[in-house]
């Protein structure tokens, strides 16, 4: 009987969210407080009841005399927080939350308990903010991401409050450091790179700006990997990072909601459709509050965990030794969260990926229609959804959310097509991220169908919706062109054009043949209708004008979702000037020319909160005394104020002391993280980004190869006179399955372990490979980096934002004209940035002049790769490596991301940086004005365009 049962966009738990002004209703544990004050006394805590032993045990440090409910009650009398009564909370969480065994008061115990001392606050301020929205009904943004890098909480969040300070000193009286309590803070492992990063950036963003808006993702049990380093590369091994809990997370068993794959679609005797039977889960909420600076606001980043009820459980199977029997169904329902961009290979692969897509847009949706229904009180009008609510996909992993929605007000909510459809097309935007082919999602049609029944059905109706709207815009009478937009536009690929479609083009060309009355009989090829031509056309090359063209081989029938992205998006923007021009002109360049008003630019950017104010406190420092001001952190033009200081040499004095404190700690942290030793003196020359052939950190080394090469030729004081010492830096992780890029990391290492044992070079060049890079190796990289590499192939790279972070932080950049790097050097200043390489519009005309054979390689390049071949690095064979810089055409094979073209520039333009960092006052100057040219680049400028320009949303000021 539950297999006829519709499948409702209503949640069978409680409301999405309930607000009130008691801290326990949030969480759902008793609680006592006086006089409002925001460290909360939990009596029970509904989250992580595990306890665990203490792996620090040995360590003699206790917390003496530990505190009493009504003794830290006392201390709560005042509304102003002092040291004294943070310590107590922290020791009342560090002794009565049941996370730890009692006895001792180790740095993981210290952290859990400020963290849960600092949560209490976060609360308080999270039930103000949107008891508040709820009281006002505002229209509320919500940001769809697959990936959140966010990074380490505790430092932003007490940095938010205006706590460090306060915290320092509790910790401190209780006998810890705060960066050492900060330490044993995990990363959560809910994001792999920029894009993830980008969108951590904007809820910040959106918070201290006061934006009514909040973001949705998964909550991933074992994130991308864990990357280790041995001889033979990159390993990858599942996180760890909830294993000891998290203190930031609250887990909310009120709020979940169904999700359902596969079945079948009934229709009704009224002509309705149900989707029923198949495999029914639960996404359950995990609520991440997310801070303001300097305000109250506190917004929230819902992840959803995938279960089923314990009835699931086959326990008639268990008993009968059939254990595996009797858990898969949970497994199953709990592996989709398990990993994030699961390797896509296998079937499997890709079905669990398409699990994890729709489980994000199926729960997110269904809790704010949850929202908006209870908002409305007892009158739903959904005309007015569009101006209560503003959905954002992050690229296009959320692209499904389009036919969810769609399904959820005509199936669920009985709403009709026109209507449905007109909602979903003023309420979703969509941002672009690539350029790239392969990142435009392409789903299998038969795999949606079987996954997806219902919504394949409404694809189906989007698709023919756009087919009718191209015949519309374009007619019937150039059929050659129509079918050139349909191919280029239609959501559907390899798909038959729906048979109304087909009627009407044979309809057209009928009409083609009368029309030209006895001109047809002598001009066949120009009409290309007779019954002749017809038989004949599988055969010919080129097909005639007018006809349709019918391919020999049944390709693939694929669903583009980039398409229905555009189709079905009110707003679509590219994340950099350049890249927006690139979606215009190129990647979507025949919906541009239908829909010109939907495109926009919005180029990215990175919260100064984190990525100078927390994590370069050094600088800060620096910035608030010349400009006057520390309004610079939620302000950044105040940055361009020290541009008329750049060349004052007490300036130049505090800004190289900062630095070289900065280098001081990559030291040690080299040493700890990889055991090489490196010199401060030496310029540190950094790359840290997802490992990828267009990101080029091939060329990179290649490069480094070159210049080892040269040091070896020459006797030691010539080295001397001619290279500048370098640290080389290099960080990221290459994706499981990626071969090439994991060949890339292996090099990198291989040339490390060369490099740095040549006891001929010393300290004049050193090659390290950062393991496991994230948010917090950034943290402590960026502030003390003086060359950054972006270096991308033009065109390829859609914005970066890890190019912006180390501006702001001083860094110089050398790149290529690709994504925000163009919008930087124009901020920054031409001579304040190391310029190479091919442009964008050159890319095409270069990869057709080498499969032309027209290519001739520079000797160097040549020099260097056969330096490879001769097994300087060891014996690994590198042969499918250097291969791939070769030849003029084949898979893997002709340089396609022009590393051979642009290898003399780069190297060119690595002999400027030797020559500019020699002179060091001009050096200080330039990475002055770097960070001064940075304020364009915050994300608090890319979060009020998208309010004002996308989301149409007023900031919401708390009373």
């Amino acid at each position: 009987m539950a297999a006829s049962v519709p499948f409702s966009a209503t949640s069978t738990q409680a409301t999405p969210f309930s607000h009130s002004n008691s801290f326990s209703s949030f969480l759902g544990f008793q609680c006592r407080s006086r006089h409002s004050w925001p460290f909360l006394i939990r009596t029970c805590r509904t989250r992580h009841c595990r306890r665990s032993r203490n792996v620090a045990s040995n360590q003699k440090q206790t917390l003496k005399d530990p505190p009493t409910q009504e003794g830290i009650a006392d201390g709560l009398d005042s509304l102003a927080p002092d040291s004294a009564t943070i310590a107590l909370s922290i020791k009342y969480h560090s002794e009565f939350t049941p996370l730890f065994s009692p006895e001792g008061f180790e740095l993981s115990k210290a952290y859990m308990g400020t963290a849960q001392s600092v949560q209490d606050m976060l609360i308080q301020n999270w039930n103000a903010t949107y008891d508040y929205y709820e009281k006002m009904n505002v229209k509320q943004a919500y940001y769809f991401s697959m990936e959140y890098l966010q990074g380490r909480a505790l430092l932003n969040a007490i940095g938010n409050l205006e706590l460090s300070g306060l915290y320092g000193e509790a910790l401190k009286k209780l006998g810890h450091n705060l960066e050492e309590v900060a330490s044993q803070e995990p990363d959560a492992a809910l994001g792999n790179g920029g894009l993830g990063r980008l969108a951590s950036c904007f809820l910040d963003s959106v918070a201290t700006l006061n934006y009514p808006a909040w973001g949705y993702g998964l909550r991933y049990k074992y994130g991308l990997f864990k990357q280790l380093i041995t001889k033979d590369g990159q390993e990858e091994v599942a996180e760890n990072w909830l294993e000891m809990g998290n203190p930031w997370e609250i887990v909310r068993n009120d709020v979940s909601y169904p999700v359902k794959f596969y079945g079948e679609v009934i229709e009704g005797p009224d002509g309705k459709k149900q989707w029923v039977g198949g495999e029914d889960i639960t996404a359950a909420a995990y609520d991440v509050p997310i801070p303001g600076y300097k305000t109250k606001t506190t917004i929230n980043l819902r992840l959803w965990s995938t279960k089923l009820a314990s009835e699931a459980f086959d326990l008639q199977a268990f008993n009968a030794g059939d254990h595996a029997k009797a858990y898969k169904a949970q497994k199953d329902a709990e592996k989709i969260c398990y990993v994030l961009y699961p390797g896509d290979e296998s079937i499997e692969g890709k079905t669990l990926r398409l699990k994890q897509q729709y489980t994000l847009c199926s729960a997110s949706l269904q809790d704010i229609i949850g929202c908006f229904e209870r908002r409305s009180g007892g009158s739903v009008n959904w005309e007015k959804f569009p101006e209560k609510v503003a959905v954002q996909m992050n690229d296009t992993h959320p692209t499904l959310c389009i036919p969810e929605l769609i399904r959820i007000l005509i199936d669920v909510k009985g709403l009709s097509w026109k209507e449905a459809w007109g909602i979903t097309q003023r309420t979703v935007a969509y941002t672009n991220h690539t350029v790239l082919p392969e990142a435009l999602e392409k789903w299998s049609l038969n795999l949606l169908k079987e996954l997806l029944p219902r919504h394949v059905q409404i694809i189906e109706m989007i698709d023919e919706e756009l087919i009718q709207t191209i015949i519309s815009e374009y007619g019937v009478e150039d059929l050659d062109l129509l079918q050139q937009k349909l191919k280029q536009m239609r959501i559907l690929e390899n798909v038959e054009l729906p048979s109304s479609v087909l009627e009407l083009l044979a309809e057209s060309e009928k009409s083609s043949v009368v029309d030209t009355g006895e001109e047809t009989e002598t001009s066949d090829e120009e009409t290309g209708s007779s019954d002749e031509e017809d038989e004949l056309e599988e055969e010919s090359e080129t097909e005639p004008k007018g006809s349709l063209k019918k391919p020999d081989l049944k390709p693939p029938e694929m669903v583009r979702m980039a398409n229905l992205c555009v189709v079905g998006g009110r707003a679509v923007n590219g994340v950099a000037e350049i890249h927006s021009e690139i979606v215009k002109t190129d990647v979507f360049n025949d919906f541009y020319e239908l829909w010109p008003e939907k495109f926009q630019n919005k180029t990215n950017g990175v919260t100064p909160r984190r990525w100078i104010r927390f994590c370069n406190p050094d600088l800060s420092k620096i910035i608030t005394k010349w400009t006057g001001t520390d309004d610079w952190v939620v302000n950044t033009e105040k940055l361009a104020e020290l541009r008329k200081f750049a060349g004052n040499k007490d300036l130049q004095s505090e800004w190289r002391e900062a630095k070289r404190r900065n280098k001081m700690k990559i030291v040690s942290f080299l040493k700890e993280k990889t055991g090489y030793i490196v010199s401060p003196d030496a310029m540190f020359d950094v790359q840290v980004k997802r490992i990828h052939e267009y990101k080029r950190q091939l060329l990179n080394i290649l490069g480094i190869i070159y210049r080892y090469k040269k040091m070896k030729e020459m006797s030691h004081k010539e080295r001397k006179a001619n290279f500048v010492p370098r640290v080389c830096i290099f960080g990221g992780k290459a994706f499981a399955t990626y071969v090439q890029a994991k060949r890339i990391v292996k090099f990198i290492t291989d040339v490390g372990g060369t490099v740095n044992h040549d006891h001929d070079i010393g300290d004049l060049l050193k090659v390290v490979f950062v393991p496991d890079y994230n948010v917090s190796v950034a943290e402590v990289l960026i502030p003390g980096s003086e060359l950054s590499q972006h270096i991308s192939t033009a065109g390829m790279e859609a914005s970066g934002t890890s190019n912006m972070k180390f501006a702001m932080n001083g860094c110089i950049l050398i790149g290529t004209l690709d994504g925000a790097n163009v919008e930087i050097r124009e901020e920054v200043g031409d001579d304040n940035f190391f310029l190479f390489g091919a442009r964008a519009d050159e890319i095409a005309e270069l990869r057709k002049e080498r499969a032309e054979g027209k290519f001739v390689p520079d000797p160097r390049f040549e020099e260097v790769k056969a330096y490879v071949r001769s097994g300087v690095f060891g014996p690994y064979n590198y042969e499918e490596l250097m291969g791939s810089l070769e030849g003029n055409e084949g898979y893997g094979r002709a340089d396609y991301f022009l590393v051979g073209k642009d290898f003399p520039s780069y190297i060119e333009c690595q002999e400027k940086v030797d020559q500019a960092y020699r002179n060091q006052k001009k050096w200080t100057e330039m990475s002055i004005l770097n960070t001064a040219g940075s304020y364009k680049f915050s994300s608090d400028r890319t979060i009020h365009e998208y309010a004002k320009q996308i989301w149409m949303i007023d900031p919401v000021q708390l009373p």
